[in-house]
């Protein structure tokens, strides 16, 4: 296993590679992973010495947290592990997307309340996980930096911001980590995004790190997806999915001389840039942690880097 790298300026450290826990208790969403599936997935990354496990409220609306508490209380591990998990409270489905409440009120009781599914006394990391509120965005962040004073929570995230919302967000200069999508395929980060944050001390955790799996290389042009997390996502849109299914299918040549995966070329790339520390690749099934984890085999020449960048540029 790898050593243990500082999560940003949090005073926190965990492995390079965490568990992205997005299908756990997530039935919703992923309604081929059953519940028990999630538990094995849970359990099997902490076998190979995860430390490091996301969540958040809206992963089956509490219960992805309830089985990562729980399965932390059975082991006796929770001091061992780094938590984080999301808020969005009382989420509405409106025109423009998910709307929720960002109040100080709301966000404290969402902490309240994954404090107790977790079944822990403080969380590592709190993200304010969706930035459309009708509370504004540095308001949203004095609340948090108010739990982190009181010890409830221990570094502040937010996750899907844009530029400009990223900026309002860290106005008074609160904000630990970022989640943003960014991966081979999703590249916009990298031109305002990860720049302020490489600023201002801001750790990146990049999300959708191999693009719902289109990194991984398993898709063809006839599949068909029925989850709604690759139906409303525009790299999964005809014209757009064909075009990456192309430039995975470069990647596939590279990775077969390299006698290594797509999917670990691709997040063995993301742990090169600047800026990005950790990942937290998702797994749907147990042995999927253990070829995230061969990530950490893979060793990419400056000229392996330009190879991949004239693929996906």
């Amino acid at each position: 296993m790898n050593t243990k790298t500082a999560i940003g300026k949090t005073g926190l450290q965990a492995f390079h590679i965490g568990l992205g826990a997005g299908v756990v208790g997530n039935t919703m969403m992923y309604p081929k992973v059953t519940e028990d599936m999630g538990k094995k997935i849970i359990h099997a990354a902490l076998n190979h010495g995860i430390d490091f496990i996301d969540t958040a409220y809206l992963y089956g609306l509490g219960r992805s947290e309830e089985l990562i508490g729980e399965a932390l209380r059975q082991r006796g591990i929770r001091e061992q592990v780094v938590l984080s998990t999301k808020a969005s409270s009382n989420p509405q489905f409106v025109e423009g997307g998910l709307e929720v409440d960002n109040s100080p009120a709301a966000l404290r009781q969402a902490v309240e309340d994954s404090l107790q599914r977790l079944g822990t006394d403080y969380i590592d990391i709190f993200f304010l996980h969706f930035p459309n509120s009708h509370t504004p965005l540095d308001e949203a962040a004095a609340a948090l930096a108010e739990l982190k004073r009181e010890g409830k929570i221990r570094a502040i995230g937010a996750s899907n911001l844009d530029f400009n919302q990223l900026q309002l967000f860290n106005a008074d200069g609160h904000l630990d980590i970022l989640q943003t999508e960014y991966s081979l395929l999703a590249r916009k980060a990298e031109e305002q995004i990860i720049p302020y944050c490489l600023q201002h001390g801001i750790s990146v955790i990049p999300i959708f790190p191999l693009s719902s799996g289109l990194l991984a290389g398993r898709y063809n042009k006839d599949d068909v997806f029925t989850d709604t997390a690759r139906m409303n996502h525009p790299l999964f849109q005809r014209e757009a999915y064909l075009e990456s299914l192309e430039r995975v299918k470069q990647l596939k040549a590279f990775a077969q001389q390299k006698r290594q995966e797509p999917a670990q070329i691709a997040l063995a790339w993301l742990l090169q840039q600047p800026g990005v520390d950790h990942i937290i690749p998702g797994a749907s099934r147990p042995e999927q942690i253990e070829d995230n984890l061969r990530t950490l085999d893979v060793q990419l020449s400056e000229d392996d880097l330009k190879t991949i960048d004239a693929i996906f540029r």
